[in-house]
């Protein structure tokens, strides 16, 4: 498979490396648009990839060409690549808030697919939510499916509406939890414990129980409650954060996400 990057910033290059590295591309199959001269020649340098800042350059032979800048740089580097793409090329959008039908009047072009990943795909253990317009062939859904697994988990959903719904869920969750460690670190320093304890401590806790979780498939409320003794030390924090409301709060959170990011599609 070949592969062309328009745009290679912080997911761009995580995707780039970890198909390197995990055999699904090789070096000399692929090509990278960037218009940051230092940054252009830090990506040749380091992954040994074709580097460019012309994009109609790093689109040439691709069977798929990733989309990986920012939302408001599409509509002028669609203007230069307009009527480009060839019928057996795909193009891979990781671009927040631009939908497929934008997409597609932009570039000209059918065969468009849309992903939300996360940042935790940065170290192959993302979650990458994806859909593909009817123009996209088997053969390339299984070049995109085998490109989102180097980065960790990936999903397939038949209606791009799923897609607002990801990005509140695993696009900007990773941002609730990283609150969420804070908030329990600063906790643990709050009560005694040195800032380096404390973290290693929330951080291995988090990390543990949601492996815990995924190897039993258990559901969340029997793991809770298998850690929850009557009248016992976990029973009386899990009172404080309901009457606080953490459970109302988080649900907010969520579906003010969801809104937030059906306003940027529209």
């Amino acid at each position: 498979m070949k592969l062309g990057l328009i745009g290679c910033g912080f997911m761009g290059e995580a995707m780039l490396g970890a198909a390197i590295a995990r055999g699904v591309v090789t070096p000399d199959g692929v090509s990278v648009a960037e218009i940051n001269d230092e940054r252009r020649d830090a990506i040749a340098r380091q992954h040994g990839v074709r580097a460019t800042a012309d994009p109609r350059t790093a689109i040439d032979d691709a069977d798929l060409v990733v989309f990986a800048v920012k939302p408001q740089e599409f509509e002028k580097i669609a203007a230069s690549l307009k009527g480009s793409f060839a019928a057996n090329q795909t193009v891979v959008s990781i671009m927040a808030g631009v939908p497929i039908a934008r997409m597609t009047r932009a570039l000209s072009h059918p065969a468009i697919v849309r992903v939300m990943p996360n940042t935790p795909a940065t170290i192959g253990e993302g979650m990458s939510v994806w859909t593909a317009a009817a123009g996209v062939g088997a053969e390339a859904r299984a070049h995109v499916a085998a490109l989102l697994a180097v980065l960790g988990q990936e999903i397939y959903v038949d209606d791009e509406k799923y897609l607002d719904m990801a990005t509140a869920i695993s696009g900007s969750g990773p941002g609730f939890v990283f609150l969420l460690i804070e908030a329990f670190v600063d906790a643990g320093v709050h009560i005694g414990f040195r800032r380096d304890v404390a973290e290693r401590l929330v951080l291995q806790t988090f990390l543990g129980s949601a492996k815990y979780a995924q190897a039993t498939g258990k559901h969340p409320a029997q793991l809770r409650n298998e850690v929850t003794s009557p009248a016992g030390t976990t029973a009386a924090g899990l009172f404080a954060l309901e009457d606080a409301g953490i459970r109302a709060a988080i649900i907010d959170a969520v579906e003010a996400t969801f809104e937030r990011s059906k306003e940027l599609g529209a």
